[in-house]
């Protein structure tokens, strides 16, 4: 449990790091992303991108797992 943490942690740190170049590929702004923007506020759910990234997560941690 302890290494998976520190793991989640330090990936979590390379993600911060690299957010500005990450931020490039598009990632939050994918087809299926529920923008709505009103007088009062935007609301902003990006749907496609958090199963982008949770199928990517995915295939990460079963390739780990070979």
């Amino acid at each position: 449990m302890q290494r998976t943490l520190i793991t989640i942690g330090l990936v979590a740190l390379a993600v911060g790091l690299l957010w500005p170049w990450i931020s490039k590929l598009g990632l939050g702004r994918l087809p299926g992303d529920i923008i709505i923007e009103r007088n009062g506020g935007t609301f902003y759910f990006p749907i496609t991108t958090c199963i982008v990234i949770s199928v990517v997560v995915s295939v990460v941690f079963w390739l780990f797992r070979r």
